[in-house]
């Protein structure tokens, strides 16, 4: 019964979407600026190959622990940027190193000086790429997996439609773009875009093209619409801002591999924290380990070491763990498990610990994760199986599906059919950008279509990229997780 039902929700809500002949008018019309720049850069793990190789190595375990030593006080102006300052202010006033979380969390979300709080980040023109920007079919069919799951859940009559880190707006304005001929789909949404940055908010706001407007009743509320669809949206710094009561659908792409990790390495001593220090002149950062185990080390480091087992954490030099991660999960598992609904991650990653994945984008290429702080992106492998174990704590009513690549993911869903219908209406520029995109999206390494520059070849990211879906247990298996 479950089959056919899920069946008969494919045949219903991804044949009208797959057969629009409509290209996103942004991203792929005649006029757009999107086809006039070339192929856009990789993601975050395809910058170039001759990157700087900053895996720590035996000659950067520094031990200060005994060390304090006040610097000279001096009159000398410093070139030093704000969020540099700051970084050293806390060393110094706590006379030693902070953890890798802690300033990968300071270098990225910092309210003045964090890199993604006071400008736009992302496309072409950033430092990295994600996939709703290289194609507007990846957007569609995260709205087709949104409105199947609804169907799934009963179609019911309120839904919090929740983005984490929206980016742009991209993916939500193409996943309403898409569900605009399912009326009762539109109605039951609230869209719900947890978004920390000021900047990104009002970038948002624009994408999907919203209106305030008041309401009439006794206060005068005042609501923000957007005008793709009709439904009521809103911000949220944090995903508990939200208020429990109404069925939550919840889309976390690319949003895990931004949450800081704590960083670990063996040594003689037993496991180590990697933290971030200063060179003896104060005058750049530097890598050490912790002399004795850190309270990181006891929480975290000690529950991951037991999921994954003495097995596997014996042939491992370097681990990393993402408490915040974990809490995260925990509170989708909880709201998904007293209110209904699912959530859908897609990012890249792995299924198993993550041994030592951090990186730092700058303009598209690898940079030193030390090198002039908040100038480049941070990110790290997710660790799909840490999730998992996370959500499963946190719930008896919750069921976890996955991880299966993205190629999986959207072959499921119909994107061999919606391109095939994107290409009957479109000029040969715009052809060229949606196989350009579609190859992205789940291809694997460089493209054998593709006869323009070598440094412009598309990379497939179809196997790099994982997704999971967590939904509660009354609602069954997730199309395409069957």
């Amino acid at each position: 019964m479950l089959r056919s039902s899920l069946s008969g929700c494919l045949r219903r809500s991804v044949v009208p979407i797959l057969f629009a002949p409509l290209i996103r008018s942004q991203g792929l019309s005649s006029s757009s600026s999107q086809t006039q720049i070339p192929p856009p850069p990789p993601p975050r793990e395809e910058a170039e190959e001759n990157h700087y190789d900053s895996r720590p190595m035996a000659s950067i375990s520094v031990d200060r622990s005994g060390l304090y030593n006040p610097p000279e006080h001096s009159h000398e102006p410093s070139s030093d940027s704000e969020l540099v300052k700051h970084l050293k202010s806390i060393i110094k006033f706590r006379g030693g190193p902070i953890s890798v979380a802690e300033y990968m969390e300071e270098v990225l979300t910092n309210p003045t000086s964090g890199f993604y709080m006071n400008r736009d980040v992302f496309g072409a023109g950033g430092d990295f790429i994600t996939s709703p920007e290289v194609s507007q079919m990846f957007g569609e069919m995260v709205g087709v997996w949104t409105m199947c799951l609804w169907e799934q859940m009963g179609q019911p009559e309120r839904v919090n439609l929740i983005e984490l880190g929206p980016g742009r707006g991209t993916l939500m304005a193409d996943l309403l773009r898409g569900a605009s001929k399912f009326v009762n789909f539109k109605k039951s949404l609230h869209i719900r875009m947890v978004e920390c940055s000021p900047t990104l908010q009002k970038v948002q706001y624009d994408t999907l093209k919203c209106t305030d407007e008041t309401v009439i009743d006794e206060n005068h509320t005042k609501r923000t619409i957007s005008m793709l669809s009709g439904t009521p949206i809103s911000w949220h710094t944090t995903l508990e801002e939200i208020p429990f009561g109404s069925p939550a659908i919840i889309i976390a792409h690319e949003f895990y591999d931004a949450l800081p990790v704590h960083q670990f390495q063996k040594a003689s001593r037993g496991w180590c924290e990697k933290m971030v220090d200063l060179e003896e002149d104060s005058s750049r950062f530097q890598f050490v380990l912790s002399p004795q185990p850190t309270p990181a080390t006891l929480l975290y480091l000690m529950k991951r070491c037991k999921w994954a087992g003495a097995q596997a954490i014996a042939k491992l030099e370097h681990i990393e763990v993402c408490p915040k991660a974990m809490d995260l999960t925990h509170q989708i598992a909880k709201r998904i498990s007293l209110d209904g609904g699912g959530a859908l991650i897609i990012d890249y990653g792995q299924n198993g610990i993550i041994s030592d994945s951090l990186q730092a984008i700058r303009k598209h290429k690898f940079v030193h994760i030390l090198d002039d702080p908040g100038t480049a992106d941070l990110s790290a492998y997710v660790d799909f199986a840490s999730i998992r174990h996370s959500a499963e704590e946190a719930s008896e009513d919750i069921s976890v599906h996955g991880p299966i690549t993205q190629s999986q993911f959207l072959g499921s869903l119909g994107i061999n059919f919606r391109v095939e219908a994107l290409l009957q209406n479109c000029t040969e520029e715009q052809a060229e950008s949606l196989r350009t995109g579609y190859w992205r999206l789940v291809g694997d390494g460089e493209a054998p279509f593709w006869e323009g520059p070598d440094e412009q070849t598309p990379i497939g990211m179809g196997s790099r990229y994982l997704a999971m879906a967590i939904v509660n247990k009354k609602q069954g298996t997730p199309v395409p997780f069957e």
